[in-house]
Parts: structure tokens; sequence; C-alpha cells
């Protein structure tokens, strides 16, 4: 049985853990954009879909593009940033699972088209539980992380997704270290008898 976490690491993955959309400077390695897919991937997924599909926008081209489909108050955050990530999903995620699901014939549960909208909400959903477990997974590697929904996702989907139109964008995440001097007060957060039934 698994022993629970440190007040430590319980700290650092969420009651000092904050939304940063400023950072200082710091690069992101290659070895930690990696670092944090082999944790995420980790995480479960209904029937181990496995439906997000990262774009890491690292390069200053690659972040003034993004930046151009951004609201305009996220213009500067998107361009600032060591890196942008591009949260997306594959709405045609079914067609790995043959090799993600081996014990089963997955496949044909969510194969041909009259099944299209049920792979997209499927995708959306399970796509978004990964998003979760990317920023947790950042946060586990001592990284901070700014997620957005103010953008052109229509626009994102034809400028970087143009060859796959099978994927489409969720949401955009920034990921570095975060300037805490910059930070507003955290936002007040309710008691469980608020927002909580236990029956």
């Amino acid at each position: 049985m698994s022993n629970p976490l440190s007040d430590a690491a319980l700290d650092q993955l969420f009651r000092e853990a904050r939304t940063c959309q400023y950072f200082d400077g710091r690069e992101v390695t290659d070895g930690q954009i990696a670092a944090i897919w082999d944790l995420l991937k980790m995480a479960p997924t209904s029937m181990n879909q496995l439906p997000l599909r990262i774009v890491w926008c690292k390069s200053q081209e690659a972040r003034d593009r993004l930046a151009s489909h951004a609201a305009e108050g996220n213009v500067e955050k998107v361009r600032n940033a060591p890196v942008c990530a591009i949260l997306a999903m594959d709405v045609d995620f079914h067609e790995h699972l043959p090799e993600l699901v081996p014990h089963m014939d997955a496949k044909p549960i969510f194969d041909g088209d009259e099944k299209r909208e049920m792979r997209r909400t499927s995708a959306f959903r399970n796509s978004t539980l990964q998003g979760g477990y990317f920023i947790m997974a950042a946060r586990a590697l001592g990284l901070d992380c700014g997620p957005m929904s103010g953008f052109d996702n229509e626009g994102v989907d034809a400028d970087f997704f143009a060859g796959m139109p099978n994927w489409k964008s969720n949401f955009i995440c920034s990921v570095g270290y975060g300037d805490r001097s910059r930070l507003h007060p955290r936002a007040p957060r309710p008691e469980f008898s608020l927002f909580n039934r236990l029956l």
C-alpha cells in the first residue's frame, strides 16, 4: 500500500503551488519536457485512450506564432514564457487503441463516422484530464505552469495542425520557473461544506 506524500510534497503540488504567468528567465530543457510527458502518460484515462497531443512551442518563432492567436491579455504571457505548450486532443485516438489496449478489441467501440461525436466527447474529456496531469507533472518536477484558454482555437488548429486535421486544441499552458514577485494574492478557496455533499 502507498504511503501519504509528505507535507512538503503536498505543498509543492497543491497548497503552495500557484498559477504563474510570468517567469524568471531560466530555461526549460528538452530533458525536462520529456520528463513531464513520461510522468503524465502514466496517469489513468478511460480505457487507456491517451488522446492528449502536445506541441511544445519552445523557440521564440514558435511562441510568437502562438501568441498571434492569443487574446490580448495573453500575448506577452505566451511570448515571454520559456515554453508554451498547446494541449490538444486527437479525435481519432481510437486508431491507436490496438497498441494501447492490447487485452481487448477496443477500436470497434469508437470506429465509424457515426461515432465521431462520441469520440470527440471522449477525447475532450480525457485530454482535459491529461491536461490536469500535465500541470501536476510539471509541478512535481519543480516547474510552474500558467494554463490559458484565451486564444483562437480555430486559428491555432489551422496554423499548427494543418497536416493533422484530427488534432484539435484544448488549452495552452506556459511552463517555466515562475517569478513569484509578480503573483497576486491567492484567490479564495471554499470550505468542504460549501461545494460538497457527503451521502
